[in-house]
């Protein structure tokens, strides 16, 4: 690319961003007549964030999850759930580590049985119905079985209706295996998500698009379904759609594009094609794109992984990011941050830990809409 054309690029991406940032602005009432139920877009009011604390299998990220909630409670509240009392005990010493008292006035302590620290996955999606909140309870199976069957799962798939319990809210049961990582939400009118993780067999046998259409509208109360295909190499997720394209308000997306010094910026890299034909797809079905770079790579316990910031938080008044350890990357990625959620503190924590087993800050993390009053 030349470098005029390069500032052509720049000029349009920019153009994109304040005129999406407008149409936001513009954005006012979610809620159509013709759709009494909607699932909230990420970027709304909450009351709070979950986690699954690590248990013995999975505490090498234990460190992680700290540093994840003493930035959560500067804000709203953390709601903790631990399966067993000796958890709880090294929660509390791991948020110490992190200068945050584990008696915190926003911290909640719920002992709630689990299998595994992934909470965005097998926890509630929350939906809102003629003005009230209620959890949809979908069936989770360890993300098809994919990291052999072992991995137990029955707990964890248990999780939202213990919640919906907790909490007082009505649940709604799905008979389909889904997981909530798959799942981006404007707010108004689309779900945005990757058939490739909705339609495996190893999740729904014989389960067809035309049908996954009409399903997800009766769900979810949308009139758009915006579904981009493809694997990227080493997603053992299949593709979970909060590592390759997020909503940054109703009428923008952002999604991911390999370039530079990335592994996946190599020429015809698998990986990079399935961001450039998810890109394709979203600005095809209406919505303004906003390409992020992935421009290079770090090395981890002897193995390479690109510099992906997508597997963002966004809470009340903050975003949280996974960070790489990359100096310059991390920072250069919180400035683009800023841009995409302009009045929120942006924070990039390192947790590769948590990173070289399988996700990012998003992928740990349920957020819970406000309308729900709890303790």
């Amino acid at each position: 690319m030349t470098e005029n054309r390069k500032w052509w690029a720049r000029l349009g991406a920019a153009l994109t961003l304040v005129a999406s940032c407008f149409g936001f602005l513009l954005w006012i009432e979610p809620v159509s007549a013709d759709h009494p139920r909607r699932v909230p877009a990420e970027w709304e009011p909450q009351t709070g964030v979950w986690l699954q604390w690590p248990g013995s299998w999975e505490r090498s990220y234990e460190r992680d999850f700290a540093r994840i909630a003493s930035v959560i409670v500067r804000y709203q509240p953390l709601h903790i759930l631990y399966s067993s009392k000796s958890i709880q005990t090294n929660a509390e010493e791991a948020i110490k580590r992190t200068g945050v008292d584990p008696d915190h006035e926003n911290i909640r302590w719920h002992e709630i049985p689990y299998d595994s620290a992934w909470m965005r996955d097998n926890g509630p999606l929350y939906l809102e119905e003629h003005g009230k909140l209620k959890i949809q309870n979908w069936e989770f199976d360890a993300w098809g079985g994919a990291f052999g069957a072992s991995v137990p799962f029955r707990q964890d798939n248990a999780v939202p209706l213990a919640v919906a319990e907790l909490v007082g809210l009505e649940t709604e049961s799905i008979e389909l295996v889904h997981e909530r990582g798959n799942l981006e939400f404007n707010g108004v009118d689309t779900v945005l998500l990757n058939w490739s993780v909705l339609g495996d067999p190893r999740r729904n046998e014989n389960y067809t698009k035309a049908k996954a259409q009409q399903d997800l509208k009766q769900h979810f109360g949308v009139s758009k379904v915006v579904f981009i295909e493809g694997v990227p190499i080493g997603d053992l997720t299949n593709g979970h759609i909060d590592g390759i394209a997020r909503f940054i308000n109703p009428t923008t997306v952002v999604v991911g594009e390999c370039i530079g010094g990335s592994t996946c910026g190599e020429p015809d890299h698998p990986t990079g094609q399935v961001f450039d034909a998810a890109a394709a797809t979203i600005a095809a079905a209406g919505f303004d794109v906003i390409r992020e770079p992935i421009e290079t790579s770090v090395t981890y316990r002897g193995q390479t992984y690109d510099t992906n910031y997508l597997n963002w938080l966004v809470g009340n008044g903050y975003v949280i990011t996974t960070g790489f350890g990359n100096e310059k990357a991390d920072t250069a990625a919180k400035d683009r941050l800023k841009g995409y959620f302009p009045g929120r503190d942006v924070h990039v924590i390192e947790m590769l830990e948590s990173w070289a087993n399988g996700g990012g800050v998003h992928c740990h993390t349920n957020d819970m809409p406000a309308m729900a009053k709890i303790e």
